[in-house]
């Protein structure tokens, strides 16, 4: 292992469970977490706020290398600051997890966004949760891991999620907005969603909360031993 402690790529389809887990892998490791997914939906969130089009990546591009997008902790975890200002409520809707995924299908914005993330886990000891993180942003991660659950079960999940936090959620139309980002992203031509080919894939389907965790801080501890 290149690095003193090893760089732990989380990867998987929106609503795997990767942000909860991550955090809860980070804290039992003593790692530092970063939440890639979180950089996007703040991108999406700006974009909206200033008027530019999620379709417009060149507008895009230019406004990611200009935005100051970072992380602040809390006791809670890692929050979101955009221009110094904390946005992680803000960024946490359906409406924002799909502009996530519209804004980062452009070359541009994931070119901007590439050193920010790069840099945020260079030293290791450190756990990255996305889509594309064992694949384009650390390829030599020490571990990475693809984490999945069928449809059904990851838009039972995030309408649990959104009701916690206080929005409306309709099973349906969530289910039907998982099942067109997962083609979207998977399809899209810069840096798809898929799993690497040394990634361990870890299916959350059934399993407990407590018991996915387990499992990925073993398989972290195994390749630290």
């Amino acid at each position: 292992m290149s690095r003193s402690r090893p760089v732990v790529a989380l990867d998987g389809p929106a609503g795997a469970g990767k942000s909860s887990v991550a955090q809860q892998v980070a804290r039992a490791l003593g790692f530092v977490l970063v939440d890639t997914g979180a950089l996007y939906r703040g991108l999406a969130l700006a974009a909206s706020e200033r008027g530019v089009s999620w379709d417009d990546g060149l507008a895009l591009g230019r406004l990611a290398a200009e935005l100051k997008l970072g992380f602040h902790a809390t006791e809670s975890g890692p929050r979101l600051t955009l221009d110094g200002v904390d946005r992680e409520d803000a960024i946490r809707t359906l409406s924002m997890g799909d502009g996530a995924s519209r804004v980062s299908r452009h070359p541009e914005v994931r070119e901007a966004l590439l050193g920010i993330q790069r840099a945020l886990g260079s030293d290791g000891g450190v756990v990255l949760e996305g889509r594309d993180i064992g694949t384009v942003v650390f390829p030599d991660a020490e571990v990475k891991i693809f984490l999945t659950a069928s449809a059904a079960e990851r838009a039972k999940r995030r309408v649990m999620d959104l009701r916690a936090r206080g929005q409306e959620a309709n099973l349906e139309e969530v289910l039907s907005g998982i099942v067109e980002r997962d083609t979207r992203d998977s399809t899209r031509p810069v840096a798809p969603l898929t799993a690497a080919a040394d990634a361990v894939h870890v299916d959350t389907t059934g399993l407990s909360f407590e018991e996915v965790v387990a499992k990925v801080v073993g398989l972290v501890r195994e390749r630290m031993s």
